[in-house]
């Protein structure tokens, strides 16, 4: 590839803060309040028009994962109280997600807790003191600028601020580095609730009157879709789909995420006539609306002082560092060949001794000083990955390195030398429990 010399140039300082949160998703959203309810002066830059990230923008249809959560719990009785949702929205399912209800809530949550928002802003550079991060360098309408912070949090899901400072890293699988599919979510109208079918996972098999739903759509959709994913929404006639799929793709590079969107879209236009032909209620829907970015399940995992393994996850481990309780999923790993699950996951026959913690270690890049990671891109393996990185136990994540953070600030320590019975009390405080 050529390359170009950038001018040298001098760029404002647009801020300088005690907390930096890179990313509005729900690590960055728990980062955010958890840091700021802690005493902290915080500040989130979020690339996108809205905060929520997978929850919002990526129009994921639930809060997928089992966690005892007060914050979750907070956030949806918020965003469901919206006076925006229908009189009579559909009932039936408690963790939906009511996508644009949802970003108004985590803008008003965010700010009662006096966290200063930016959006439309893009981090593109870090801005290094020997083997501490100092801040980030952003690009936006507003051209390039550069925000100081004491601590900054790497809530992107790809880890893009940890991987600009140098910290080490392994892309997707051990071994052959390759990562989960991608999905484009979307919505569609015009379903019979009264007669639709919503098959909530990969093992579940409907009996339609042509024939078994996850057969017929392995059998017609163009591979690698095929999988039936058809969850209900609080609007009426609304159902939120979970079909596209695209394998071999590296996230981190834009031109796979590029083509990666428009195998999806092309997807789509086979899905929907497949949906009125074969599926009960669906005979009349019709396109709604498509996520404003495409699904990234997984990319880079970073090493920690501590990596995540499955055993972990399986013997419900409480590790006395804790920082995130209570969380318990499956092996959600989608298969890298195909529709469906992987061979290594486990949804309907996943069996684990309980609820599982997430240790502040795993949060703790080896090398780089003044960074936290929270989200899907802590220190973890491939498989541990496939059941912590869903929404809410990244959530319960982002709360607990934010609540460290704001403790590293106010002692003035580095985030590694934070004491985590201090945060364990301060979590306690909030209710989160063992």
């Amino acid at each position: 590839m050529e390359t170009y010399t950038e001018p040298a140039r001098t760029i404002p300082v647009a801020a300088e803060t005690e907390v930096l949160v890179a990313g509005g998703g729900p690590a960055g959203i728990g980062a955010a309040l958890g840091a700021a309810r802690a005493g902290a002066r915080v500040m989130l830059v979020e690339q996108d028009n809205a905060l929520g990230g997978m929850a919002t923008g990526g129009m994921m249809s639930h809060w997928s994962g089992g966690t005892t959560s007060p914050l979750l719990d907070e956030i949806m009785h918020r965003a469901c109280a919206s006076p925006t949702l229908p009189k009579v929205p559909n009932e039936g399912f408690s963790w939906t997600i009511s996508h644009e209800s949802l970003k108004n809530a985590l803008f008003d949550l965010l700010d009662e807790a006096g966290v200063t928002v930016q959006l439309y802003t893009r981090i593109v550079d870090v801005i290094m003191e020997g083997s501490r991060i100092a801040g980030v360098i952003t690009e936006s309408k507003s051209g390039r600028e550069a925000i100081f912070s004491r601590v900054v949090i790497d809530c992107t899901g790809d880890g893009d601020v940890a991987a600009r400072a140098g910290a080490e890293y392994e892309l997707g699988r051990e071994g052959d580095h390759r990562c989960q599919p991608v999905t484009l979510m979307f919505r569609i109208g015009g379903v019979d609730y009264s007669r639709a079918i919503f098959p909530p996972s990969f093992e579940t098999c409907i009996e339609v009157p042509k024939g078994e739903i996850q057969a017929l759509g392995k059998s017609i959709l163009p591979h690698p879709a095929g999988h039936v994913l058809l969850y209900r929404t609080r609007l009426p006639g609304e159902v939120c789909v979970n079909m596209t799929n695209v394998i071999n793709v590296d996230a981190t590079d834009v031109r796979q995420l590029t083509s990666a969107e428009k195998v999806c879209r092309r997807q789509i236009e086979a899905i929907i006539p497949f949906l009125r032909e074969y599926a009960p209620g669906y005979e009349n829907c019709y396109l709604v609306a498509c996520a404003s970015n495409v699904g990234v399940r997984e990319t880079r995992h970073f090493k920690g002082l501590y990596t995540m393994t499955a055993e972990d996850i399986l013997e419900a481990r409480v590790f006395d560092d804790w920082i995130a309780t209570r969380n318990h999923f499956n092996f959600d790993i989608h298969s890298l060949k195909g529709p469906g699950l992987d061979e290594h996951g486990a949804q309907k026959h996943f069996h684990a001794k309980g609820a599982y913690t997430i240790p502040y270690r795993s949060c703790l890049p080896v090398k780089i000083d003044s960074l936290l990671l929270a989200g899907r891109s802590i220190s973890g393996t491939h498989k541990a990955h496939s059941n912590y990185r869903v929404m809410p136990i990244c959530l319960n994540m982002g709360q607990g390195v934010g609540t460290a953070a704001a403790i590293a600030v106010r002692e003035h320590i580095e985030p590694r030398a934070v004491d985590v019975k201090k945060v364990q009390e301060l979590l306690e405080q909030a209710g989160v429990r063992v």
